[in-house]
């Protein structure tokens, strides 16, 4: 989630400067219903290869 959250705010909420908490609300709003609309960029996000951590028996490796 932290991928995409960092995503979101890089390439979405970045350049916006809102005056108010509900102008802040709906930027977040409009910038996820963009996202959820193109489910292979969410795949590609959490599919990094530095973003994933795998788990083996003695503890993680990346």
């Amino acid at each position: 989630m932290e991928n995409v959250w960092d995503y979101l705010r890089q390439n979405k909420l970045c350049a916006l400067v809102e005056d108010s908490y509900d102008q802040i609300v709906v930027a977040c709003k409009t910038a996820w219903n963009w996202l959820i609309k193109d489910p292979d960029r969410i795949t590609s996000i959490e599919t990094r290869q530095w973003a994933c951590v795998s788990l083996w028996a003695g503890g993680y490796y990346m």
